[in-house]
């Protein structure tokens, strides 16, 4: 007779950073509220089709112009949620006092423009 073989399974459990999996909830919440209004939008005006209130021709072209808003208003607010990101952690970094991008940026000009002085006044001694 075979032998029952028992198997266990490590569950691994990932832990997130809190902040980031706000985001990605608040992201997908966002994903399917959008997904819902568009459902409804072109049930709505297929009604309008069966019930000869609008004609087919003229109804595509009211759920082509939705859809462009719709993507309008997506790149917006990806460019809305982009700024407010990077905004908070830029606000992250100084609180750890970890220097940003451009902070490191402006002292390597600095550093750049130093280094241009000391060299003409080692060529003038």
């Amino acid at each position: 007779m075979a032998e029952k073989i028992k198997v266990e399974e490590e569950v691994v459990e990932e832990t997130a950073n809190p902040f980031v999996e706000g985001v990605r909830r608040v992201l997908l919440a966002g994903v399917g509220a959008v997904t819902i209004a568009q459902d409804e939008a072109e049930k709505f005006v297929h009604k309008l089709i069966e019930k000869g209130e609008i004609a087919e021709k003229d109804g595509r072209s009211l759920l082509n112009d939705l859809a462009e808003k719709r993507k309008e208003r997506a790149k917006e607010s990806s460019k809305r949620v982009s700024d407010e990101l990077e905004k908070r952690m830029e606000s992250l970094l100084n609180r750890m006092n970890i220097p940003t991008k451009s902070d490191i940026e402006q002292l390597s000009k600095k550093v750049a423009e130093l280094t241009k002085k000391i060299d003409s006044l080692k060529e003038q001694k």
